[in-house]
């Protein structure tokens, strides 16, 4: 990843999600400079991008068509210096679609979004601590303990097409995968932003990343 003597992380402004304590908890693990935009040129030539996101599948991809953030972020990922996560809403958009809405998702990792069946004693939404169980190796899990817990709140969650994109599973009702990474798009279904240490853990080594895919 060739970087400029000052890396800026962009996090994605597309008016859905809390984008401030995405921001503090970087600036928290070292991050220099973070920036919120909606710009599709900064978007697209930035080296590191975050797209946070609550809410319903369709409004997300909309206004993100809409600024025209979808194609910037298509152009983002075409590069190999660039590194784009999202995180809740800001996965499931990375995909094909989503059982919850219409709109064709970004298509950057195929795969889909289905809602929780209605099981005995499970409530939906899926919500409050839970272990992520890692599938692959990657600087995105380094230092991490293998029982590391994060915060969920959602009633869809991804499948994946091709299982090499797994990144990590947890188990609610089912086995459900809770982090993908296809090159330099990785998707996280929880909250490392409201998951204390190992979200600090993780957002440290987004952070510091400076290596290949």
């Amino acid at each position: 990843m060739n970087h400029s003597s000052e890396d800026i992380i962009v996090i994605i402004d597309y008016g859905i999600g809390n984008l401030g304590s995405v921001a503090n908890m970087l600036k928290k693990v070292g991050a220099k400079k973070v920036i919120f935009s909606s710009n599709p040129n900064e978007i697209a030539a930035a080296n590191k991008v975050l797209l946070p996101g609550v809410g319903s599948f369709d409004h997300g991809m909309k206004r993100l068509n809409d600024l025209g953030i979808s194609d910037a972020l298509k152009t983002l990922v075409a590069r190999d210096d660039s590194l784009l996560m999202g995180i809740c809403l800001g996965m499931q958009l990375l995909t094909e679609g989503s059982a919850e809405g219409e709109i064709s998702g970004l298509g950057l990792v195929p795969g889909k979004a289905s809602l929780f069946p209605n099981q005995q004693g499970l409530r939906v939404p899926h919500m409050g601590w839970n272990v992520v169980n890692p599938k692959k190796h990657s600087f995105l899990l380094e230092s991490l303990p293998t029982e590391s817990r994060f915060y969920f709140v959602h009633s869809y969650y991804v499948s994946c097409s091709d299982n090499k994109d797994i990144l990590c599973s947890t188990n609610y009702g089912h086995e459900f995968v809770s982090a993908f990474q296809r090159g330099n798009v990785i998707g996280c279904q929880f909250h490392p932003e409201k998951s204390h240490r190992f979200g600090i853990q993780l957002f440290k080594n987004f952070v510091n990343y400076k290596g290949t895919n």
